[in-house]
């Protein structure tokens, strides 16, 4: 693997993975509106609690390099599922770029899935040779 490889592959991940991460802790703190938001779409909000788990501990999961393939697996899944349930809507343009957005984040995810988590990643400490 070459220099540039070596620096970019963990940015890379921490990068693609922030925005779950993110979203899944800011999910945490406004609780009852995202729960809300997901019923306005007929989606039990008893399920809230299944997509924080999922964005946070896969969106860290990918960050840190640990199960990087299983973990950007499931955030790919999750991605095209909240697009095509969320924003889905092409004549709202915001809508369009969301859901394109989140085709976007799928691709970089199965990248992963695809090539490894590169360096610096837990995933390389615990390869048996």
């Amino acid at each position: 693997m070459n220099t540039l490889q070596t620096l970019l592959a963990p940015v890379a991940r921490f990068l693609i993975a922030l925005i779950f991460f993110v979203s899944g802790i800011n999910k945490i703190f406004s609780y009852a509106g995202t729960q809300g938001y997901m019923e306005a779409f007929n989606i039990s909000g008893g399920l809230l609690p299944v997509v924080i788990i999922i964005e946070v501990f896969a969106g860290l999961a990918v960050i840190i390099g640990w199960k990087t393939k299983l973990s950007a697996s499931t955030l790919a899944g999750f991605s095209v599922i909240s697009a095509l349930i969320f924003h889905a809507n092409f004549a709202d343009q915001i809508q369009f770029i969301l859901f394109m957005k989140n085709i976007g984040l799928t691709g970089g995810l199965l990248l992963l899935v695809a090539n490894g988590p590169g360096t610096y990643a837990l995933d390389n400490r615990f390869k048996s040779e």
